[in-house]
């Protein structure tokens, strides 16, 4: 099939029924029904709630990720002005707490292929050293809890 055959609307691919069954959009799906007593027969209905009922989508990701939070937060969103909306108003929480949550030696803790290089796998021993490493730099270069550290990184 060409690009000049392909007509807007075209489905290019579907995943494979076993697939679908094993995402984890599927899985917070039927948490949905199963906490929350919402039942989306289908991505569309999902990404519609998603989008009308904004507080209720974002609180129930956190519950649906398990999100912990040290000081919890007061209100969802604040205010739905953009720029300018806050988000779990007065939550705190660590990031790397969560990344490193679900460590595990059985799996990767990240895996990455593009169209020119093999599959690059690291471990989480691997990624916790690093992150610690940097941890340390940063510490030493004199961060403190609240400042602001900015990362510009690949999309990989």
């Amino acid at each position: 099939m060409d690009r000049k055959s392909i007509k807007e609307g075209t489905i290019l691919w579907e995943p494979p029924n076993d697939r679908i069954k094993a995402a984890n959009i599927t899985r917070y799906m039927k948490w949905l029904k199963e906490n929350k007593e919402l039942d989306f027969s289908d991505y569309d209905k999902l990404w519609k709630w998603s989008v009308t009922q904004i507080e209720a989508f974002w609180e129930s990701l956190w519950q649906f990720l398990q999100i912990k939070a040290s000081k919890p937060y007061k209100e969802v969103l604040s205010d739905r002005k953009m720029p300018g909306a806050e988000w779990f108003n007065n939550a705190s929480l660590n990031y790397a707490e969560h990344v490193f949550h679900h460590m595990s030696p059985d799996c990767p803790a990240l895996m990455f292929q593009s169209e020119i290089q093999p599959l690059m796998e690291i471990s989480w021993d691997e990624l916790y050293q690093n992150v610690s490493s940097i941890a340390d730099s940063l510490r030493n270069m004199g961060v403190q809890k609240g400042d602001r550290v900015v990362s510009y990184q690949p999309n990989i």
